[in-house]
């Protein structure tokens, strides 16, 4: 389901557009304000596990557009999420093995959008962010995606390392782009398989890294030491679909 990207800003909008069922992608609460809406606002949060972040009132007022936020500003997403097993599921229907993309900390809309195009068009079953330190299914992010959003299901979880730990129960084994791994030519890259991108500056966090399987290099001739993240994406996930068509 599609939803328009939109801010909601005071305290009763918020509780409804949480009673309808939107799907918030970020809460901002006046800090030490504990009144009774507020209350009722956060007991909704905790219900849906989301990360709520308590600002202070010039904060809030910076984000404001109309000025009358009464202590909460909501971020809905452009997009509904998927679950997890939705992804697994569309890798079922179609008689593949698991490909998914995970991404560890994507901040920029543009990278996260040309990502998913990606892994769309490599026939990645689905892609998945943490809710942490990383940007959400925004309009912006569906525009760059041109159009893939709607056929590649996303999901948000609390705890990437976590899931790829239950992941690996279901067999998939983790790959991640990092310039001190092997070159990707010599990685075995076929089977059930998760791509594992990091952030654009720092890479893949430590905790992620320690959990992969693999770390793959991509060969470089030129001056600069590294790829864009959406790039480097788009280099792995095409060396994986290689290895899987010889595997055919």
């Amino acid at each position: 389901m599609r939803f328009e990207e939109l801010t909601i800003e005071g305290r009763n909008a918020v509780i409804e557009a949480f009673r309808a069922g939107r799907t918030i992608d970020k809460l901002f609460i006046l800090e030490n304000c504990q009144d009774g809406p507020i209350k009722s606002i956060l007991r909704e949060a905790s219900k849906q596990d989301m990360i709520v972040q308590k600002v202070s009132r010039e904060r809030l007022d910076q984000m404001s557009q109309t000025h009358n936020h009464q202590g909460v500003i909501a971020f809905a997403a452009a997009y509904d999420y998927a679950t997890v097993e939705d992804i697994l599921a569309a890798a079922r229907d179609k008689g593949e093995q698991p490909f998914i993309f995970m991404l560890d900390g994507i901040e920029d809309p543009h990278n996260l959008g040309a990502i998913i195009r990606t892994a769309n068009l490599a026939g990645a079953h689905g892609v998945i962010i943490p809710k942490r330190r990383a940007v959400g299914l925004t309009s912006t992010v569906a525009k760059t995606s041109a159009g893939a959003l709607n056929y590649t299901p996303v999901a948000k979880v609390t705890n990437l390392t976590a899931t790829m730990e239950e992941l690996k129960k279901e067999g998939l084994w983790f790959v991640c782009a990092d310039m001190g791994g092997s070159s990707m030519y010599e990685c075995n890259l076929k089977g059930p398989i998760g791509l594992v991108i990091g952030n654009e500056g720092e890479g893949v966090s430590r905790l992620v890294r320690e959990h992969c399987d693999i770390i793959a290099s991509i060969p470089m001739k030129g001056d600069i030491d590294s790829l864009n993240a959406s790039v480097a994406a788009g280099v792995l996930a095409y060396e994986i679909v290689r290895q899987r068509t010889l595997d055919k």
